[in-house]
């Protein structure tokens, strides 16, 4: 087992780490840039090393500077975490010709999966169902127009070395396809420093389920469940659930699906965490997307109703040890649910909301875990993702997991910043959320179907109002002298307030 092991991330991942290194007994060194020598992660780790200036092309990316750290520390072991440079295939393999272990996949693995063009033909080879499409990246235009004419209106075109949303562009009609494909290209070549684009048949509406895989270094390979992925905004995962509402209705679904997955990461020599992302059309037909090589942000619901740690298991299995378990072994129980609070303004467009953190309540109680990677006085930084917490909860039923997530909402309080949790709140208690009608284009309809205004927004606007008068209606107004508030307003600003 490894003595030391250096995280090469921030915020709430990097916090997470830390917790499973100390109780495995395993010392943890943090890196940081200038903006988060106060951070969390920092604060939390045996050790720390600073990386340089606070673009994170500055410092978190910086492969030498990280390797240095390891170094200078003692570390043996490096912990991607997500984003940044956890599916970075020269990362893994740097990290091995220094003599660290990276706990995550092989460097080929990473390759083999990071190009989506390769990917799609790796596992199309061994019978996995992709969408119709492209079988490499687009050379030029008339090629564009040739496929996309094949495939059928209306395609996707997709950035073929990254995700997240970059690089893609919805095409309805033959005449918008050249912009797009420039906007595309252009748009690509500045997140992943490559302009390939590839060509998908749109599929219209689809659930956006993903299937957790770990896998260990002698060979044994297994499926963990699916987790429901289809409540996004802009590409990008808002809510999570384990089990899917629609796979939990039809569990021979769980079955292929894990199958397939188990297929695909074998086909790519694939061992430690990661997850096989597919889109599944209306007639619960599923079309692998493409596979995300590391830790999921989402990883809580699946530990929450499977039992394991996922992080622990993925240090064990990158010091050499076996899974403990089999296929056979596995059982699924109960449901959860996961929020990504966001330092952001719904009410603004999701405008992004840093600044310092002047309270913060967080939820609990049984079934409530938050993962968390600020703390009251905080100073929310604007280089980085705004993802503040994960809250996640669990209960017997999914229904039952909606209200205890509402419950937990209510009790979570952040101030000094904007934050989307009246958001989720709102989503929640939605009709078609509750019946489990989900795909990804859900928000965009739940937000014409519900109007954008926060109605918390509202009342919170109301109640600092009624404060003011209150506060007003407590000083003459030229001397400044304390007096007794009309009896109106003190019950009004309690009620509000409450």
């Amino acid at each position: 087992m490894f003595r030391k092991v250096l995280i090469a991330n921030r915020g709430e991942i990097a916090v997470r780490v830390i917790r499973a290194l100390r109780e495995m007994g395993i010392g943890s060194v943090a890196v940081y840039s200038d903006a988060d020598r106060a951070a969390l992660h920092v604060r939390m780790a045996d050790e720390a090393a600073r990386l340089g200036p606070p673009p994170s092309s500055e410092s978190y990316l910086q492969i030498e500077r990280i390797l240095e750290a390891a170094r200078c520390h003692g570390a043996d072991a490096v912990h991607p975490g997500y984003g940044f440079l956890a599916e970075n295939a020269g990362f893994a393999q740097s990290c091995a010709e220094a003599g660290l272990v990276f706990i995550g996949p092989s460097a080929d693995s990473i390759r083999r999966m990071g190009s989506k063009t390769e990917a799609r033909r790796l596992v199309k080879a061994q019978g996995v169902p992709v969408v119709p499409g492209a079988e490499r990246s687009v050379a030029d235009l008339a090629e564009a127009r040739a496929i996309a004419g094949a495939c059928g209106y209306p395609v996707m075109l997709k950035a073929a070395a990254g995700g997240g949303g970059k690089g893609m562009r919805r095409v309805d009609r033959p005449q918008d396809l050249e912009a797009a494909l420039r906007d595309a290209s252009s748009e690509s070549e500045r997140a992943f420093r490559s302009a390939e684009v590839y060509i998908e048949k749109l599929i219209e509406n689809p659930r956006h389920i993903e299937i957790q895989v770990l896998g260990d270094l002698h060979g044994n390979l297994v499926h963990l469940g699916e987790r429901e992925c289809s409540i996004q905004r802009r590409h990008q995962k808002v809510i999570e659930e384990c089990p899917s509402p629609l796979v939990a209705a039809h569990p021979e679904m769980r079955a292929a699906m894990g199958e397939a997955a188990v297929r695909a990461a074998r086909a790519a020599g694939y061992y430690n965490a990661g997850t096989i992302e597919f889109l599944v059309d209306a007639h619960r037909n599923f079309y692998f997307l493409e596979m995300n090589t590391r830790l999921q942000v989402e990883h809580p619901v699946t530990e929450l109703v499977t039992g394991l740690d996922l992080v622990k298991l993925q240090i064990r299995v990158a010091s050499g040890e076996p899974l403990p378990f089999r296929q056979p072994d596995l059982a699924w129980r109960g449901a959860s649910l996961e929020c990504r609070v966001y330092a952001e303004d719904p009410d603004h467009n999701f405008f992004p909301s840093p600044g310092r953190i002047t309270h913060l309540a967080r939820p609990s109680g049984p079934g409530v875990r938050l993962d968390s990677g600020v703390y009251e006085g905080f100073t929310v930084p604007i280089d980085y993702d705004p993802l503040l917490a994960k809250l996640a909860v669990w209960a017997e039923s999914r229904q039952e997991a909606i209200a205890r997530m509402i419950r937990a909402l209510e009790e979570y309080s952040v101030g000094g910043i904007k934050t989307n949790l009246s958001f989720f709140r709102r989503i929640l208690e939605d009709r078609e959320f509750r019946a489990g009608r989900l795909h990804t284009g859900f928000i965009e309809e739940f937000l014409e179907r519900s109007g954008p205004l926060d109605e918390d927004a509202g009342l919170e606007a109301v109640a600092a109002l009624v404060a003011a008068l209150y506060l007003r209606s407590h000083r003459e107004p030229n001397t400044g002298a304390r007096v007794s508030p009309a009896p109106w307003l003190t019950e009004g600003r309690e009620r509000l307030l409450r």
